[in-house]
């Protein structure tokens, strides 16, 4: 499918819902009072049916209050964090240049939209995400004591999830630290079905995957070049250079770094054609004839490039990235930018460089690597979930808790100040926090076109 035809679809289908949002009201089905009502462009459907499960599961009042508080927690540590993130954002924005700049696209976490989101697998995951999210809402609220005036799915063109309608009166009635509780909930959720589907795909990935060799993978072969003419290809594995193992790319370049232009080393690789280790012997090239530097001349080429991560450190990144040779810190950064380094969704070469063994091989590698592929977007849009709607920006629940926040701290600091006094200093302060979270979020765009 080409781009434009993909376009020519999207716009279909809006138009599509318009002139069938456009009948309904015609026809009297959508309005306040009704089951169907209208949320900005999105259309809600309603149900009072799912509101008896919520009191079933809400009745455990002391275990859901413990969970709210630790949502409320958790909020406050992610909320801490992204705006910390996002002031280094700000700072580096100034460094980059305009053509490596990130697009609008980019800003929205919408599958098929942002161009590292797939639209297959972020539309079930963010479609999981958003259900469990709002429920999570609704059973902490009934486990404290606020009504749930009705619950049911939003459709903006295609279903994108849940909702649960909350009762404003009993919400601004509660005690902060019940609101916090509810607000919390859904980022609370978020973050547990992120541990749990993290969960999975290490488990599944550690007792299933194995790579083909260890080596490096590679991304890519320089025709006419000493690789090429050894019949190394895309997919392939080299494991040792001139009678040297290489376990990763900084190993591989290393050891290149010390052959000299046409010397004849020694080169083992797996063959994913053969599937099998090959050995032979290539004449390197000067560096210079494919750098056209004449510095180069002396050093050897073998003309491959290698991959982002080797296999066996892609399979390290799914079982426990914590665990990383390079550290906790960068191992949890790689797992997170997979999708950037194009190794999420795991296909084509790169599930070339492994084989499926155990209990799962029975799925075969296209059905193995769809569930893969499948556990890690769930685990990656729910962390993202919950990490931006804890932003202090209105309407997310980052919002309404930085508000009672603010209000909280003001009641301390300032006894003398009543209820009214609060309010409108925490509506300032919200107010005042989501649009300098608009302005760091932009500035990243904008920054490098300045």
């Amino acid at each position: 499918m080409t781009a434009f035809e993909a376009y020519l679809i999207v716009l279909v289908a809006i138009l599509a819902y318009i002139v069938a949002i456009a009948a309904l009201r015609r026809a009297g089905r959508i309005g306040p009072d009704r089951s169907l009502t209208l949320f900005g462009p999105a259309l809600m459907l309603k149900t009072q049916k799912g509101n008896a499960l919520l009191d079933r599961i809400g009745r455990y009042r002391k275990l859901w209050s413990a969970l709210g508080d630790l949502g409320l927690i958790l909020a406050g540590v992610a909320m801490v964090g992204v705006l910390v993130v996002l002031g280094l954002d700000a700072i580096i924005a100034r460094q980059i240049p305009a053509s490596a700049a990130p697009q609008p696209a980019e800003a929205l976490g919408i599958p098929g939209i942002n161009p590292i989101i797939p639209l297959g697998y972020g539309l079930v995951a963010l479609i999981v995400g958003i259900v469990l999210h709002e429920l999570m809402h609704g059973v902490i609220a009934r486990s404290q004591n606020i009504g749930v005036k009705s619950v049911g799915i939003l459709w903006l063109v295609i279903p994108i999830g849940a909702f649960v309608e909350q009762d404003e009166a009993s919400m601004l009635g509660a005690r902060r630290r019940i609101r916090g509780r509810v607000a919390a909930a859904g980022i609370l959720g978020n973050f547990a079905l992120a541990v749990l589907f993290f969960a999975l795909l290490a488990a599944i990935t550690s007792t299933s995957l194995v790579p083909n060799a260890d080596g490096v993978g590679i991304a890519y072969v320089v025709p006419g070049f000493p690789a090429d003419n050894a019949s190394l290809a895309v997919g392939d594995i080299v494991t040792s250079v001139n009678g040297t193992s290489v376990s990763n790319s900084r190993a591989l370049l290393d050891t290149l770094s010390k052959t000299s232009a046409n010397e004849t080393v020694p080169l083992s690789y797996f063959s994913e054609a053969q599937g099998r280790t090959v050995s032979t012997t290539t004449r390197l090239a000067p560096l210079s004839s494919y750098t056209h530097v004449r510095t180069d001349a002396p050093k050897g080429f073998l003309g491959v490039s290698p991959t982002f991560l080797t296999p066996s450190e892609l399979k390290g990144e799914l079982v426990n990235p914590f665990a990383s040779p390079y550290g906790a810190l960068p191992g949890g950064t790689y797992w997170i930018v997979l999708p950037l380094a194009g190794l999420e969704p795991v296909q084509g070469t790169t599930a070339g460089f492994f084989h499926v063994s155990g209990p799962l091989a029975a799925l075969g590698p296209s059905d193995f690597w769809i569930l893969s592929n499948l556990l890690y977007w769930l685990a990656w849009m729910d962390l993202l979930l919950g990490i931006s709607n804890a932003l202090p920006l209105v309407p997310l629940d980052g919002g309404l808790l930085f508000r009672d926040f603010a209000a909280s701290a003001a009641a301390r600091l300032r006894k003398g100040w009543n209820a009214a006094r609060l309010e409108r200093f925490s509506s300032r302060a919200v107010a005042a926090s989501s649009a300098a979270v608009i302005l760091l979020l932009a500035w990243q765009f904008i920054a490098p076109h300045l």
